[in-house]
């Protein structure tokens, strides 16, 4: 078994050393990820010197807009492509095995929700439904399939069969989860509301442009009073990780095992910043995403965000000048 196979195996052991395989997988992309490496070299680190988290060098994501960020060569058997503008370059993530992406998701979802079988899932993904290769609409047609409801699917525009679904599914006392972009939920409840208390609403995120910017909470605000709701459901992704934060309220994420937040100085990027004693630091959001083996698992994001002491982080805005992407246009 190589190396790549041996990390691609226990990055979603429970049981392994999250640093230890950190520092194993931040050594496996050093040798077979070129753009990777020449960004290390071109800061002069010391590769050998690098024995803990918050000395391991983050990519800044843009690199995915203007290179192929792979480790080892492959021939992808998809490739993800960000959704954002018609004035912006898209991002693309070329994933070797999608059997790895599948297990990310399936497992975090079992993590936080349980078994896909329990659930009825709805997606009103508009604007993901009408392009290719987005990774959203892959998670949640596979979460579809294995939920078996027959009415599970995606509900495009078509907001009355949707609304006469949640009505039978609630009249049912059926667990139901409506995942949506944010200007596809908030067009629904302009049309329809109905108090649900067997569905769990879980935005994604995204006015693509058809909506004002609403802060999140605003757009929760709006949410919950629609469905009668105590709280909306969030889910944090994004083209270029194979996994997903999410936030059950408050706009508090978590991660699962293989996921992890460190925040980076807003004015010196290599700098990651140390809780300690803090209840909650602010900074600027990098991702550890194990999943990303066969591509790059450090990613230095555009996101503002607060880390909390116990984990947990929020999602407080955007860097400037960094592009709208789909998953983040929302103003938060």
């Amino acid at each position: 078994m190589d190396i790549g196979t041996k990390l691609a195996h226990e990055i979603f052991n429970c049981s392994v050393d999250f640093d230890t395989i950190c520092l194993e997988v931040f050594r496996f992309q050093y040798q077979h990820n070129s753009i990777y490496k020449k960004y290390i070299n071109a800061l002069g680190i010391d590769v050998a010197a690098v024995r803990e988290l918050s000395k391991i060098p983050f990519l800044p994501i843009r690199f995915f807009k203007t290179h192929d960020v792979t480790a080892t060569t492959f021939e992808a058997e998809v490739i993800f492509e960000s959704s954002g503008t018609t004035e912006t370059i898209n991002s693309r993530h070329y994933v070797k095995a999608k059997n790895i992406y599948e297990q990310s998701f399936l497992s975090a979802f079992e993590q936080f929700y349980g078994d896909p079988s329990e659930w009825c899932v709805l997606g009103l993904l508009p604007s993901y439904l009408e392009r290719q290769h987005s990774s959203l609409v892959y998670m949640v047609e596979e979460l579809v399939k294995r939920s078996g409801h027959e009415r599970s699917g995606f509900y495009l525009y078509d907001f009355e069969k949707l609304y006469e679904s949640l009505q039978a599914l609630e009249r049912a006392g059926q667990k139901t989860l409506l995942i949506g972009v944010t200007f596809g939920l908030l067009d629904f409840v302009e049309k329809h509301q109905l108090p649900l208390r067997h569905t769990v609403v879980m935005e994604t995120g995204g006015m693509k442009g058809r909506r004002k910017e609403m802060i999140r909470q605003e757009v929760h605000d709006v949410l919950k009073r629609a469905f009668a709701l105590k709280e909306v459901h969030s889910e944090y992704g994004m083209t270029e990780l194979l996994s997903q934060a999410y936030s059950k309220g408050d706009g508090l994420f978590r991660t699962p095992g293989w996921m992890r937040i460190l925040l980076r100085d807003e004015e010196d990027p290599l700098t990651i910043k140390a809780i300690n004693d803090a209840d909650s630091i602010r900074g600027l959001i990098n991702v550890i995403d194990l999943a990303n083996i066969y591509s790059c698992s450090f990613i230095a994001t555009d996101d503002l965000g607060i880390l909390h002491n116990n984990g947990q982080f929020e999602i407080t805005g955007r860097m400037d000048h960094s592009d709208l992407r789909g998953c983040s246009l929302l103003v938060v």
